[in-house]
C-alpha cells in the first residue's frame, strides 16, 4: 500500500509529514519574539512553563540482592517477561517464586538463578541493555498503580531509581539506545492542587492518595531501603549535587525566528525551556536517561493531556525515534527526528502489546504492527529516506481474520518473529526481513515454530539466531522457553514444572470454545470450563466471568481462579463481549458510546447460551469480573436483576463520572474515547452508570478492591456496597492491602480466590 499523497501535510517551514489518521502531528520548534523560551504541545498548543516537574534525577539505593533461591518458595510459580543479555546466554525475568513478582536473572541452560532485587515492590517490566552492563526494570511501590523505573547491574550492584522517585509521579520503560548510552523513560507529572479536578479529571475527594500514593501534597521523594522495604534517606550522595535535574533538549539550542501566527491559526511552537518541561495535569514526557549518571536527562518529547506515550525504538544512529501515543482504540505510531523534533510519519496502530515496531539497522525501513485501514493487524514495512520521510508503505505479512499480536526482531534486524492470534491461541512463525534477491521492504517465506503452550505472551531476541519466549497455557503456569537455533523450544530449568501447576489429583480443566449470536446478530464467543465429576448433560451452577479492558481477550491459559472455582463444582463460561480484542477492529469499536448498552445485553445473551449449550443451571447463575469486567458485573446485576443469583465485582467502576474524577489523568484521557467524555457526554455516562440503577439490585454482592488502586479508585466499590446496604441488600467489600489494580502478592491472590469461591458456594447453595 503506497502512501496517499492526499494525506501529506506541510507546515510553514516546508516540513512534510505523512499522516494516516484524523490529525497530523507536526512539531517544529522555534523562538517566537522575546518571550521566555517555551515548548508547545503538538496537538493542543499548550505551552509548558517552569511550573512543571523537574526532569528525573537518579537516586542511589542500597544493594538489595537476595539469595539464589527464595527464602519461602512457592511450590508452583510462574516466570515471564524475559530480556536477554548481549550474547543471549543469560536472561533477566520476572518470577513470583518468592510470593511477589521480583527481578531474577540467570543462564538459560542452568537452574543457577539469582534474585537481583529482594524488595517487596512488584516488578512489571524488564529490559537488559544491549551491551549487557545494566538491567532496567519497572516496579510498583507498595503494589499500587504508580510505578518507577530502576536499574541494577547484572551482579546486583549499583541499584538506583532512574525516574519516579516522587511517590506522586509515575514512570515506565521505553527502549534502550542501541549504544546503551541511555534508556528511554516516560514520566507522568504529579497532579497539583492548581490542576486537580480540572476538566472533570484527577482529584475528587476520597480518591487517589491513600497511604501516600496518588498525589497528596506534602510527600517528599522517597527511596526504598534494603529488603525490608523501609523508607531510606533519599538525599543525593556526594558527587551528585551539581545535577539540578534540568532537561536538555536533544537538538539545537535555538531555532530560526518565525512570524507570530494569525488569530485562529495553528499555534506557534517554541524552543524547549531551560528548566523543567512537563505540565502537572496529565502531561507525559519521554526522557533519555544515562544509567551511569554521567549525563543529564535528555528530553525527547512532552505532551499535555496525553493518554499514552512510549518510545519504542531509536534508530541505530539516534537520528529517529519511534513513539507510540494516543488513547485506547486510537493509538498511533509516530516517527520523529531527534535533531529538530519534526514529525516525519504517523500511522494508526492496533491496541495490545505496546512494542509496536522497530527500525532496520540502517534506519531505512520501519517494521510496524498496524491495523491501519484494516480489520486485523498485519506487518507493515515503511520505506524511509535518510531524513525520516516515508516514500512507500506496504503490507508484507498478513493473515485472513487473524491479528498479528506480537512482533519481535532479532538483534541483527534480519529475522522477525510474528505471533498470530488465532481464535485466542497463538501461532508463531519466523520470517527473514532482508531475504536475498528481494527489496529491503519485503520478507522471505514464513517458517512456523511449534509451541508447547497455547499462548505466547512475549518474544525477545537472545543473541544471534536465538529467541526467548514467555508462554502460558491452560494446563501450565507461565514459563520461559529458549529457542537456541530458532527451530525447537527448550524449557528453561528454573521455570515451574508442569506437575507443579496444581495440587495432585486435581488436573486443570481444559476449556472448550463456545460460539453464539447476540440478539442484534453480532457473533460472540468464549471458553467454557466444565467442573469435573458431572455427567455431560447434568445442569451445573455456572459463573459468567468477564475480563477487563474491555480491550482484553479471553485466552486458553491457566487461571488459578478458574481452577479454584471448578474445584468447588462450578462451571465457568468466560466470553468475549463486544469491545474485546482478537475479533477485528469493528468488534473492538462496537461498544463505543451508546454501544455499551449492547455490551451489557451481551452478558445476558452469554448467560442464556451457557444454559442451552453448557449446560448451566438457569436457577444458579452468577456473574463475576475484574476492572471493566467488574463494571459489567455491577451493570448486569442492575440491568438484569432476576437473571443472576449473585455477583462478585473486582476493581470495577460503579459510576463513570466519579471514576473520571478519581482516576489518573492519563487514564482519564484514554478512557474518554472508550466510554465518553465526562463533560460532553455527561448524560450518556450517567445513564451507563450502575449507581444510577442501584434501586433495581436484588441479589447479594461481593466487591473486591486493592487499597492502592488509582486506576479504578476503591471508592467505586465502596459507594456501590454502601448504597446496596442502605437498600437492605446484602453486600460485602474485601479490601486487599498493599495491592493496586492488579493483585500481585501470593497471599492476597489466595485470599481473593478463596473468598470469591466461598461466596459463590454460599450464595449458590452448593
Amino acid at each position: 500500500m503506497a502512501a496517499d499523497p492526499r494525506n501529506q501535510v506541510t507546515d510553514d517551514r516546508g516540513t512534510r509529514a505523512t499522516v494516516y489518521g484524523p490529525s497530523p502531528v507536526v512539531t517544529p520548534l522555534r523562538t517566537v519574539g522575546t518571550a521566555p523560551a517555551q515548548r508547545t504541545d503538538s496537538r493542543t498548543g499548550d505551552a509548558f512553563g517552569a511550573a512543571g516537574a523537574a526532569a528525573p534525577a537518579p537516586v542511589a539505593l542500597p544493594e538489595a540482592g537476595g539469595p539464589r533461591d527464595a527464602v519461602t518458595r512457592l511450590r508452583a510459580h510462574g516466570c515471564w517477561y524475559p530480556s536477554a543479555d548481549a550474547d543471549g546466554a543469560e536472561t533477566a525475568f520476572i518470577c513470583d517464586r518468592g510470593g511477589v513478582p521480583q527481578l531474577w536473572a540467570g543462564p538459560v541452560g542452568s537452574d543457577e538463578v539469582r534474585l537481583l532485587d529482594s524488595s517487596p515492590d512488584p516488578v512489571k517490566e524488564v529490559s537488559w541493555s544491549p551491551d549487557g552492563r545494566w538491567i532496567a526494570y519497572t516496579t510498583a511501590p507498595g503494589g499500587g498503580e504508580h510505578s518507577r523505573v530502576l536499574c541494577v547491574r547484572p551482579d546486583g550492584t549499583g541499584r538506583r531509581i532512574l525516574a519516579g522517585a516522587d511517590p506522586a509521579s509515575s514512570a515506565y520503560l521505553g527502549c534502550w539506545a542501541h549504544d546503551s548510552s541511555s534508556v528511554a523513560v516516560t514520566v507522568a507529572a504529579p497532579a497539583t492542587a492548581g490542576h486537580a479536578g480540572s476538566a472533570g479529571y484527577g482529584g475528587s475527594a476520597g480518591y487517589g492518595g491513600s497511604a501516600g500514593y496518588g498525589g497528596s501534597a506534602g510527600y517528599a521523594p522517597v527511596a526504598l531501603g534494603p529488603a525490608d522495604g523501609r523508607l531510606a534517606d533519599t538525599r543525593l550522595p556526594a558527587g551528585w549535587a551539581e545535577r539540578d535535574g534540568h532537561a536538555t533538549l536533544l537538538g539545537p539550542a535555538a531555532y530560526d525566528a518565525a512570524p507570530v501566527p494569525e488569530p485562529g491559526g495553528p499555534p506557534a511552537a517554541a524552543t524547549a525551556p531551560a528548566g523543567p518541561a512537563a505540565r502537572p495535569d496529565g502531561g507525559l514526557s519521554v526522557y533519555l536517561i544515562d544509567p551511569d549518571g554521567l549525563a543529564s536527562p535528555v528530553l525527547l518529547t512532552t505532551e499535555t493531556h496525553a493518554a499514552s506515550l512510549r518510545a519504542c525504538d531509536l534508530s541505530h544512529d539516534g537520528g529517529l525515534v519511534l513513539l507510540r501515543r494516543g488513547p485506547r482504540g486510537r493509538r498511533e505510531a509516530v516517527v520523529r527526528r531527534t535533531a529538530d523534533s519534526a514529525t516525519t510519519f504517523a500511522m494508526p496502530v492496533a491496541d495490545g502489546d505496546p512494542w509496536i515496531g522497530r527500525f532496520s539497522p540502517d534506519g531505512r525501513t520501519l517494521w510496524l504492527r498496524s491495523n491501519a485501514d484494516r480489520e486485523y493487524a498485519a506487518l507493515f514495512a515503511v520505506a524511509l529516506a535518510a531524513d525520516g520521510m516515508p516514500h512507500g508503505v506496504s503490507v508484507v505479512a498478513e493473515r485472513e481474520n487473524t491479528d498479528l499480536e506480537l512482533l519481535a526482531l532479532a538483534q541483527d534486524g534480519r529475522t522477525a518473529a510474528l505471533a498470530w492470534n488465532v481464535q485466542g491461541a497463538s501461532e508463531l512463525e519466523l520470517v527473514e526481513t532482508f531475504p536475498t534477491g528481494q527489496a529491503p521492504d519485503r520478507t522471505g517465506p514464513a517458517r512456523p515454530l511449534p509451541l508447547p503452550h497455547e499462548v505466547v505472551t512475549r518474544v525477545t531476541a537472545a543473541g544471534t539466531g536465538r529467541l526467548l519466549l514467555a508462554l502460558s497455557g491452560s494446563q501450565r503456569r507461565p514459563g520461559i522457553w529458549w529457542a537456541p537455533e530458532g527451530v525447537s523450544l527448550l524449557r528453561t530449568p528454573w521455570s515451574s514444572q508442569d506437575e507443579d501447576a496444581v495440587p495432585p489429583g486435581r488436573p486443570p480443566v481444559r476449556p472448550v470454545p463456545l460460539r453464539l449470536t447476540a440478539r442484534d446478530g453480532l457473533p460472540l464467543s468464549g471458553w467454557y470450563y466444565r467442573a469435573p465429576g458431572r455427567a455431560p448433560d447434568e445442569p451445573a451452577p455456572c459463573v459468567i466471568h468477564l475480563h477487563g479492558g474491555p480491550e482484553e481477550q479471553e485466552r486458553p491459559v491457566f487461571h488459578p481462579l478458574y481452577h479454584e472455582l471448578v474445584g468447588r463444582g462450578l462451571d465457568i463460561f468466560a466470553p468475549d463481549v463486544r469491545g474485546s480484542l482478537g475479533h477485528g477492529r469493528s468488534f473492538v469499536d462496537a461498544d463505543l458510546g451508546a454501544g455499551r448498552f449492547a455490551a451489557i445485553e451481551d452478558v445476558a445473551d452469554c448467560a442464556a447460551h451457557a444454559v442451552t449449550a453448557g449446560p448451566a443451571d438457569p436457577t444458579r447463575l452468577a456473574v463475576m469480573g475484574r476492572s471493566y469486567g467488574g463494571y459489567l458485573t455491577f451493570a448486569s446485576l442492575v440491568w438484569h436483576p432476576d437473571l443472576f443469583r449473585t455477583g462478585v465485582a473486582v476493581c470495577g467502576m460503579s459510576d463513570f463520572l466519579t471514576f473520571f474524577a478519581g482516576t489518573e489523568p492519563w487514564i482519564a484521557e484514554s478512557a474518554a474515547h472508550k466510554y465518553g467524555h465526562p463533560e460532553r457526554d455527561r448524560d450518556l455516562l450517567r445513564a451507563l452508570s450502575p449507581m444510577n440503577r442501584i434501586d433495581a439490585l436484588r441479589v447479594p454482592l461481593l466487591a473486591v478492591h486493592g487499597e492502592h488502586d488509582t486506576n479504578v479508585p476503591p471508592g467505586e466499590s465502596e459507594q456501590f456496597v454502601r448504597a446496596a446496604r442502605e437498600r437492605g441488600v446484602r453486600a460485602e467489600l474485601l479490601t486487599l492491602r498493599d495491592e493496586g489494580h492488579d493483585f500481585l502478592r501470593a497471599e492476597n491472590r489466595r485470599l481473593f480466590r478463596r473468598a470469591a469461591a466461598d461466596w459463590m458456594e454460599r450464595q449458590l447453595h452448593l
